[in-house]
C-alpha cells in the first residue's frame, strides 16, 4: 500500500470530477444530450480499451461478455445510455449548480433501494441521512420556497432524480458482478455505443455547425466523467488501507464544482443552492459516521 500515492490519486479524481458540471454546460451548448452521450461514449470506450490493454486486461474482455451478455447488455442501458442521457438533459434544462447538487442524492437513493432490494436494514442514521438529503434537493429545486413547492422547471428536477434512481440500480447490479471492474465499465459502454448511435440517427440532429470547443469539451466529458477518473478512483481506493479518508474527498466536488461555474461560465448560484448542497452533504456524513462506527463495533467484538 501507498497512501501517498492513493492520496494524490484519490484528490486527482476528485479534483477532475468537479469539472464536470462545467463541461457539461460548455457541451451542451453546441449539442444535444443524446450527441453528447455518443461522442462521449465512444472517447470513453476508446481511454478504457487503451487502459485495459496498459493493464494486461485485453484478453479478458471478450471472455467476460460471452459469459454473461445479457446481465452486460442490461448494465450497458442501464449506465451510460438512461443514466447519462436523462442526466444530460436535466443539465440542458437546469442550471448546472442545481443539476449536480440533487445528483448527488444518489447515495441516499441506493441505501433505500438496497434495503427494498438487498433486504439490507435501513437504521435510524439512514432515515435521518435521507430526510436531511431529500429536504436539500426540496430546498435547491424550490430555490427555498419549500412550501410554495415552485420549481423553474419540474421536467428537470424530476430528470435529475431519476438518474440517481438509475445510478443507484447500477451500483446494485454490480454487487453480483465478479469481473474486474475496468473490463466492465469498458463492456458498458461498448454495448452502449450502437443504441446511442441509432438514437441519434432517429433524432436527425444536425451536427455541421459544432465548433473545434465543443468537439474539445465533449472529449473532456468522454475521458474525464466517464472513463479516465474512474481508473484514478479505484486505484486510490487499491493503494491505501484507510479507505474511509479516501472516500471522504468526494465531499470536496461539489462545493469546487460551484466555485468553477460560478468562475468559469458565470452562473449565478443561488443561496439555497449551497444551503440544499449542506443538507445533503450533512446527510451523507451521516451515513458516513453510522458506517464507522459500526466497523468500530465489529473490529472491538
Amino acid at each position: 500500500m501507498n497512501e501517498g500515492r492513493a492520496l494524490g490519486l484519490g484528490l486527482s479524481a476528485v479534483l477532475l470530477w468537479s469539472t464536470v458540471a462545467t463541461a457539461f454546460k460548455l457541451t451542451l451548448a453546441q449539442f444535444t444530450p443524446i450527441q453528447m452521450l455518443t461522442v462521449a461514449c465512444i472517447v470513453s470506450a476508446l481511454a478504457l480499451l487503451a487502459i485495459c490493454c496498459w493493464q494486461g486486461k485485453r484478453q479478458l474482455i471478450v471472455p467476460t461478455l460471452i459469459a454473461n451478455p445479457g446481465y452486460y447488455l442490461l448494465l450497458g442501458l442501464i449506465n451510460p445510455l438512461a443514466y447519462y442521457l436523462i442526466l444530460f438533459k436535466a443539465y440542458d434544462l437546469l442550471p448546472a449548480s442545481q443539476a449536480q447538487a440533487i445528483n448527488y442524492s444518489w447515495a441516499i437513493t441506493l441505501t433505500l433501494m438496497a434495503a427494498l432490494f438487498l433486504g439490507q436494514k435501513i437504521r435510524v442514521q439512514d432515515w435521518i441521512a435521507c430526510v436531511l438529503s431529500y429536504f436539500g434537493v426540496v430546498v435547491i429545486a424550490t430555490k427555498g420556497d419549500v412550501l410554495g413547492l415552485q420549481f423553474d422547471s419540474p421536467l428537470g428536477v424530476g430528470l435529475a432524480l431519476i438518474s440517481t434512481l438509475l445510478w443507484a440500480g447500477y451500483w446494485i447490479l454490480n454487487t453480483k458482478n465478479k469481473a474486474d471492474p475496468v473490463v466492465g465499465v469498458l463492456l458498458g459502454f461498448v454495448i452502449a455505443i450502437p443504441f446511442a448511435i441509432a438514437i441519434s440517427l432517429y433524432e436527425g440532429a444536425a451536427w455541421n455547425a459544432i465548433t473545434a470547443s465543443g468537439w474539445a469539451a465533449v472529449t473532456y466529458v468522454g475521458l474525464f466523467e466517464m472513463g479516465i477518473t474512474f481508473v484514478l478512483w479505484l486505484s486510490a481506493l487499491k493503494n491505501t488501507h484507510n479507505t474511509a479518508r479516501i472516500s471522504n474527498l468526494i465531499f470536496v466536488s461539489p462545493f469546487v464544482s460551484l466555485i468553477l461555474l460560478a468562475t468559469i461560465i458565470d452562473e449565478q448560484i443561488h443561496p439555497t443552492t449551497l444551503i440544499g448542497l449542506v443538507l445533503i452533504i450533512t446527510g451523507l456524513v451521516i451515513q458516513q459516521f453510522k458506517r464507522k462506527r459500526s466497523k468500530l463495533a465489529a473490529e472491538k467484538a
